[in-house]
């Protein structure tokens, strides 16, 4: 079983957080319909155990911090306006940097994009995020390839996607990617989500 951590913030958006939770903790063998044998261990991780305010009002407790998880096999970072005054937290991104040298892959959902790229984990590669920041993140960060009009780009260890709804496609993609199409169809299918299968960006 592989443990998924998604970073939180305040002013996280929801479907951002929870498109991936969703994908992940429903996950199961190709026709397994019980709650008894999950494929990924998902747990919200914030910087402190505060109560994290997302867009929207949600309020939802992290079950892990910063400084105190599990070891991760896969770190989902998400967007949200909430990630413009991340841009700064040297703390955060010297995690989320240090995670990706140990951990199997790092993604991001819509804006969470621009916090790899602050980090530094996008030189180089090619990304993704949402539409209304395509521009400002391709004159900020000149190294990274920025794609328009692609739901997810999959760059290996690292996966970037475009908004909100999009993490459902790419979180999707990761569990074919992971344990097959059959298996992310079957999980698709118990979400009765019927936009899949979506291909990344070639």
């Amino acid at each position: 079983m592989r443990t998924v951590g998604i970073v939180i913030f305040d002013d996280v958006e929801v479907l951002d957080l929870c498109g991936p939770f969703e994908v992940f903790s429903v996950a199961r063998a190709d026709g397994d319909d019980s709650d008894e044998q999950p494929l990924f261990e998902v747990l919200t991780i914030a910087e402190h155990h505060a109560v994290v305010r997302c867009v929207g009002g949600l309020q939802v407790q992290p079950q892990a911090v910063l400084a105190d998880h599990p070891p991760l096999d896969i770190v989902i970072v998400p967007g949200g306006i909430g990630t413009r005054k991340l841009l700064g937290n040297q703390q955060l991104l010297q995690w989320i940097a240090g995670q990706h040298r140990t951990t199997e892959v790092t993604a991001s959902v819509c804006t969470g994009a621009l916090l790899l790229a602050e980090a530094g984990l996008l030189d180089g590669r090619r990304a993704t995020t949402h539409w209304s920041v395509t521009d400002w993140m391709r004159s900020r960060y000149t190294q990274v390839e920025v794609l328009e009009n692609t739901r997810f780009v999959d760059e290996g260890k690292i996966l970037t996607s475009a908004g909100i709804s999009a993490g459902i496609d790419m979180s999707l993609h990761l569990v074919s990617r992971l344990h097959g199409p059959q298996v992310a169809r079957w999980t698709a299918r118990r979400m009765e989500y019927d936009h899949w299968p979506v291909q990344a960006a070639s």
